[in-house]
């Protein structure tokens, strides 16, 4: 009897001990996190987690839309003020996002007013935002965090 519970709980030990294996994605981690940086919710995409990406897709590109449509600063490289870097940082979290803002000249090149502001704020956080989420993806494939 007691051989039959030894052998039952090794058999569940070394069950439990390769399910995180078995269950680990397939996806480099660098890749999710590019990706998941230059289109928002790609690195979801890329792990089969295709709700959250269009959850983290629809949220920046909503946010990004709404500071372009508020008429928000698009913040430039190199201009020797502390919070434009920032801004600048943030606001190239966007990835593709950005580059299509500079591209086409959308948003304005300085705040004059409150909406204009609010805009400028809703385009850095939807940039912060996609950062997180292509960090978030990056855990996810590398396995430091758990898949839900």
């Amino acid at each position: 009897m007691k051989l039959v519970s030894s052998l039952v709980m090794a058999t569940s030990v070394t069950a439990k001990a390769q399910a995180p294996a078995a269950a680990k994605p397939t996806t480099s981690p660098l890749l999710c996190l590019i990706a998941g940086w230059l289109v928002p919710g790609a690195g979801h995409f890329l792990l089969k987690k295709p709700i959250r990406g269009a959850l983290l897709l629809l949220s920046v590109v909503g946010m990004f839309a709404i500071g372009i449509g508020l008429q928000g600063k698009i913040h430039q490289p190199n201009t020797g003020d502390l919070l434009d870097m920032l801004g600048f940082a943030a606001q190239l979290g966007n990835g593709i996002l950005y580059v299509l803002a500079r591209s086409f000249d959308w948003g304005h090149a300085s705040v004059q007013t409150a909406v204009e502001d609010y805009g400028t704020k809703f385009i850095v956080v939807a940039g912060l935002l996609n950062i997180i989420s292509a960090i978030d993806a990056h855990s996810l494939a590398s396995g430091r965090k758990a898949s839900e």
